[in-house]
């Protein structure tokens, strides 16, 4: 299966697919950074850039898989999505960015239930269920994080 420019180019995460160690750590960060832009943290914006990645992402995930085998290491766009939901509505701020960076990359590496079951899928779906669940995770743990925060300085 031969991958047309833009495939490999959205696919590999901006190409951090083919870094030669963590390319879902490095992935990550870079998708942090875009975090870093001014307005990308706009939750509309955000919420947009993650439809279309998720929306592309699904069939290019499968092309990828079939040009390199189950869940590849070169097909990081699964990351920027759940590094992205992980950020969603969350105040930018170096330390907030920081630990939803650490407890996403946790939680995608160690894969808590049902991410474990669902990146089992064949295809497309199955590369970035278990990054959107993992996403998700963290989101809840950060808003949980915040909230909590918040009711501290109120004591």
């Amino acid at each position: 299966m031969k991958l047309n420019f833009i495939e490999n180019f959205l696919g590999s995460g901006f190409y951090t697919g083919y870094s030669k160690k963590a390319s879902g750590t490095v992935a990550s960060g870079v998708a942090a950074a875009f975090y870093l832009i001014p307005g990308f943290e706009n939750p509309t914006v955000l919420l947009l850039v993650i439809s279309f990645f998720i929306a592309v992402g699904k069939d290019i995930a499968t092309k990828f898989e079939l040009a390199y085998g189950k869940d590849p290491k070169e097909c990081t766009i699964d990351e920027f999505i759940g590094t992205w939901i992980s950020f969603l509505f969350l105040p930018k701020k170096i330390w907030y960015i920081l630990a939803a960076f650490l407890i996403w990359r946790m939680l995608d590496i160690y894969k808590p239930f049902p991410a474990n079951l669902v990146e089992k899928i064949n295809g497309g779906w199955g590369i970035l269920l278990d990054d959107i669940i993992a996403g998700f995770y963290t989101f809840l743990t950060m808003q949980l994080l915040l909230m909590l925060i918040e009711y501290l300085k109120t004591l």
